[in-house]
This record gives structure tokens, C-alpha cells and sequence, in this order.
């Protein structure tokens, strides 16, 4: 291990941008599928890993939700997500932020208590154990209905304690962050954060209808944002955090090369930038993974990966003094 790989790793972070259905990774998808007598369309390991060799979002998507279909029970929750702290607490990261999409289980049966109760399990396990705090993401499903997600909603109400904030995911293009603008409302209403996808594969349109209709408090991906110069500038005056997702930039073909990757550029303008590593069982690596990779194709300093770092708290939906205490823990690694 090299010496920044070491400072990497022992660097305190959040990961804002993590879909736990997306760290499914091919040996528990088998255990699982045997665990629960479901037939899966791979004959082996090598082929499920052989499979994600995809070039687009929508290619993702179609493995992405197979595969979730093997999760049927609490216990198959619970697993599913400690996988993803014990992986997330070797890499140093301290606070989670983790997505869910309940419509990818509740459309096929599985009761919204079931997932809520699997995954809350992990996440009391995670802080006793690992010492990992976690808050939940409900995302709304964009290819479904604004309809359906109101639904979902109705059916979250009695965890809405246990939810940190909405969010918005799935095929960006031809799904655009208005057609969603009633439900943000609706969850705002209820004391809910708000973030979406935007500015993926979507234009930077979807960021400005994400900010100025949604009214959302981060914006997830929004590497398109670039492409426009007063978004750029209002960007970096708001103080958006984006949530970036180097690896999956790539394995998704938003950025042709590593080497290509806005990154730094992002935190050259004032934008405040995070890495995190989005669906990493399906995009080749986990947080500390996306920020090794980026590094190291964009000569990142250890002054951009503590900023990187920084700017992980001060976008999360922890209270302020949970921010200070994690902003000082980063002080003090970095200065020692």
C-alpha cells in the first residue's frame, strides 16, 4: 500500500451517494438466490461479473434490478447492508448515507416493513459495532410515475422518523426532475431533505429544474452542470454539494477516461464537490477505490482529498455539531 493509499484510507469521510441495492455483489446475489430457492439467469460468479460489462445507464439498470430480485426477507436486508458498512468502515468512511428504492421491492411484493426493518438492523448493528452512523434515502423511481411515488410515500409514512430525506433515481433521460415537482413538495412538507439525480446523462437543464422546481439540498452527479456557466456560478454561491461518483462516471461512459474527469476542475470553481462510489458492486470499487482512481489520474493533492473529505460533512444531513465534531477528526489526521 502505497502512502497515499494509506492517507486514503485513514482519512475520515461520509459517502453521500451510495444505493445499497447497488454493493449486491455477485457471491451473496448466489447466496441469496440459494438462501431463498430463486433462479437467477447466471450460471456462475464469473458470469454475473462478465454481465456488468455494460456501456450505458439503462444497460445497468435492466442487471441492476434482476438482481435486487433476490432479496426477499429482513435478514436478506440486513446482509445485504452490512456488507456494504464492513466494506465502507475498512475504507474509512465513518458516516453513510444510504439510498433505497422501495418501489424496485414493493412492485414485486416484498413488504415496505420488510426492507425498512433489514436495513435498520445493519444500520444499529454498523454504529454499535463499527461505529459507522447511517441515515436512509427513499428514491423514487424517475421511469415510473409521478403517481407511484406518491404511493410510495403514503406507504413510508409510518417510517418517516427513520427517513432522512427523499431522493430521485433510475433513467434520468426523458424523465426530468419536473415531472416529480409535487411529491419533492409533498416530502418537504414533512420535514424530509431533498436530492436528485441530475446532470448524469440528463442536461444541465435537469440540474436548474432540480434546484428551481424540486428545491432540492444536494444535487447527486451533476458533472453536466459544467456545461453551463451560470449554473456553475450559482452552483458554487449556493454552496450545492454534488455528489460525484468517479468510477461509475466512467464504467457509465460520462467521462471517456479517468484522466478526462472533472473533478478538480469542479473544485477549482468553488463547487463543493464529493466522491462517493454510487453502485460500486456493479462500477469497480468502493469509496476509498474512487478516491485512489481519481487521484491518481487527475494528481489530486492530499490538500484536494481532505477537501474532498470536508466537503462530505458540510453537504450531509447531519446536525451541525456532528459536522464539527467529523470536520475537527479530519483537522487532526491531517495535521498528525
Amino acid at each position: 500500500m502505497t502512502d497515499i493509499d494509506s492517507f486514503i484510507r485513514g482519512l475520515p469521510k461520509a459517502e453521500l451517494h451510495l444505493h445499497i441495492e447497488g454493493s449486491l455483489e455477485p457471491e451473496l446475489m448466489f447466496a441469496l438466490a440459494e438462501r431463498n430457492g430463486i433462479a437467477i439467469p447466471f450460471a456462475s460468479v464469473e458470469a454475473v461479473r462478465a454481465a456488468y460489462a455494460f456501456s450505458n445507464l439503462q444497460d445497468f439498470l435492466d442487471i441492476y434490478y434482476a438482481g435486487a430480485g433476490v432479496l426477499q426477507t429482513e435478514a436478506d436486508f440486513r446482509d445485504l447492508a452490512m456488507a456494504y458498512f464492513e466494506r465502507a468502515a475498512a475504507d474509512g468512511v465513518v458516516h453513510a448515507e444510504i439510498m433505497f428504492d422501495p418501489q424496485t421491492h414493493t412492485d414485486r411484493g416484498i413488504a415496505f416493513g420488510t426492507v425498512m426493518e433489514g436495513l435498520l438492523a445493519a444500520m444499529a448493528e454498523a454504529e454499535a459495532r463499527l461505529g459507522i452512523t447511517s441515515v436512509l434515502i427513499m428514491s423514487f423511481l424517475r421511469h415510473l410515475t409521478e403517481e407511484a411515488a406518491f404511493e410510495t410515500l403514503a406507504m413510508a409514512e409510518p417510517w418517516l422518523d427513520r427517513i432522512a430525506a427523499v431522493g430521485l433515481d433510475s433513467s434520468e433521460v426523458g424523465h426530468p426532475p419536473a415531472k416529480f415537482a409535487r411529491v419533492f413538495a409533498a416530502a418537504r412538507a414533512k420535514g424530509l431533505k431533498l436530492t436528485a439525480h441530475a446532470g448524469e446523462e440528463g442536461p444541465p437543464a435537469y440540474v436548474h429544474e432540480a434546484l428551481d422546481l424540486l428545491g432540492v439540498d444536494r444535487i447527486d452527479h451533476g458533472n453536466r452542470a459544467l456545461e453551463d456557466a451560470a449554473l456553475v456560478a450559482r452552483l458554487a454561491g449556493e454552496g450545492m454539494t454534488l455528489t460525484v461518483c468517479p468510477l461509475s462516471n466512467l464504467k457509465l461512459c460520462v467521462v471517456d477516461d479517468l484522466a478526462m474527469h472533472p473533478i478538480d476542475r469542479m473544485l477549482a470553481l468553488g463547487i463543493k464537490a464529493t466522491v462517493n462510489s454510487d453502485d460500486p458492486a456493479y462500477f469497480g470499487g468502493y469509496v476509498a477505490e474512487n478516491y485512489r482512481a481519481v487521484a491518481k489520474a487527475r494528481g489530486l493533492s492530499r490538500g484536494d482529498l481532505v477537501t474532498l473529505a470536508r466537503n462530505s460533512f458540510a453537504g450531509s444531513f447531519l446536525p451541525p455539531e456532528a459536522v464539527a465534531r467529523h470536520l475537527a477528526a479530519i483537522d487532526a489526521f491531517a495535521g498528525g
